[in-house]
């Protein structure tokens, strides 16, 4: 299945909220109370069409209907979950059950609302999953901050910070790198100042998310 990518960002914009539900009214009237609250709303009858569907790279969620004709909802969340796109999801149906709620929670999904449901519930629901992607596009932008400035470090700095941040002392890197201690201090220094670490604990915290990322 074909899964499209955000595109370029859009700057000054509103969070944007995608609804798939096959119930033509009910689409439209979900579309209108939301952007009654000032939010950005496309709307699609069926997991295909908003699978083709260019995305802007803003705060976004997905409002999605889990039995829809054709691909059903469960499935749009397994197939965006491949394709590694992170999607906070909002479940709705008219005939949900106690196994298809705890499959898509496993899988991530913010809410699970059985229709009819209250339109406080949806907005809700809606506003906790902007706030889930709000948070994760910080924790990328930082982690991408500090891929780019450990770049910046020599191999000989990348070295001092991994094991500095992995509890060794100075005199000990000096022993296993059989470098002066004296180097060691300024390697150490320069990589604190390039790392734009205010603390050594900055540094370890730096380093931590680099080992996730397998930098190191």
């Amino acid at each position: 299945m074909n899964v499209m990518q955000p595109t370029n960002p859009v700057i000054g914009k509103e969070p944007i909220v995608y609804i798939v539900d096959d119930d033509a009214p009910l689409r439209q009237s979900l579309g209108s109370l939301l952007r009654s609250i000032g939010l950005q709303v496309h709307l699609f009858d069926s997991v295909a069409q908003f699978m083709n569907h260019s995305r802007p790279d803003l705060p976004s969620c997905l409002v999605l209907d889990v039995r829809l004709q054709g691909t059903s909802g469960l499935e749009c969340q397994r197939a965006l979950a491949a394709a590694n796109v992170h999607l906070p999801i909002v479940f709705m149906t008219g005939h949900g059950d106690i196994a298809m709620t705890v499959r898509a929670m496993k899988a991530g999904a913010v809410d699970f609302l059985a229709k009819p449901f209250r339109e406080q519930d949806l907005i809700d629901a809606v506003t906790a999953a902007h706030h889930q992607d709000r948070q994760r596009r910080d924790a990328e932008r930082s982690h991408q901050q500090v891929l780019g400035r450990y770049a910046t470090l020599t191999p000989r700095e990348q070295q001092v910070m991994a094991l500095a941040a992995s509890g060794l002392m100075n005199k000990q890197i000096a022993g296993e790198l059989d470098l002066s201690e004296i180097t060691v201090k300024i390697h150490r220094g320069q990589a604190m100042r390039k790392m734009c670490a205010g603390s050594f604990a900055d540094l370890v915290r730096m380093a931590q998310v680099l080992e996730w990322r397998g930098e190191q």
